[in-house]
């Protein structure tokens, strides 16, 4: 299966040709996202752009066994499991989202917060939620991703800092064909930083 690249025209991590070193991942010392003594705020947003999407359907489960329907993805806001960013249909080509958030600098590292960023200092992440929506429009969560920030490389952060943006390119197609769920962190994603917009 030829792999897929994102918008950027970088190929497009957690394509199924790496789906299968994941487990075998070490991440790296999770030391630089967490929150200590302040120094001052800056700005940063964050943008995430998807690839390989999954399809609008997928397969039965205990819960669903007629498999799920019309299914669609999006970022979820902190603390509001029903108010998403940008909804996508499952069967897009692509999403990208992107976010603005705060970033706090300090002697122990930097923490990013933000109304679509999760978790407590040391422990941030974004959730990519995926659910089915009915002819009424509602939306029925039934999985998520973590894009886990502890495994981000210190220098990728402090440039974002610099630049002004913090991109995750990443596949949303787990090894089954499935949305991609659970703890995503390299290499299911890259990070990298980029000139803001």
């Amino acid at each position: 299966m030829p792999r897929q690249t994102c918008r950027s025209g970088a190929l497009c991590p957690g394509s199924n040709a790496r789906l299968a070193a994941v487990r075998q991942t070490i991440c790296a010392p999770r030391r630089h996202i967490l929150c200590a003594a302040q120094t001052h705020n800056e700005g940063v947003r964050i943008r995430i752009e998807a690839c390989d999407l999954p399809g609008s359907s997928c397969g039965p489960s205990p819960d669903r066994p007629g498999g799920y329907h019309n299914i669609h993805v999006g970022v979820q806001r902190r603390n509001r499991r029903d108010e998403l960013l940008g909804l996508v249909p499952a069967g897009a080509p692509a999403a990208t989202w992107t976010v603005d958030c705060a970033a706090v600098r300090s002697p122990a590292g930097v923490d990013v917060k933000g109304p679509y960023i999760q978790g407590p200092p040391g422990g941030r992440f974004i959730y990519i939620c995926w659910g089915t929506v009915d002819k009424a429009g509602s939306f029925t969560l039934f999985r998520r991703a973590k894009l886990w920030f502890d495994a981000i490389p210190p220098a990728v952060i402090d440039s974002a800092l610099d630049l002004g943006l913090l991109v995750g390119r990443l596949g949303l197609t787990d090894r089954n064909g499935n949305p991609l769920c659970a703890a995503v962190r390299p290499p299911l994603i890259e990070w990298s930083a980029a000139a803001a917009d």
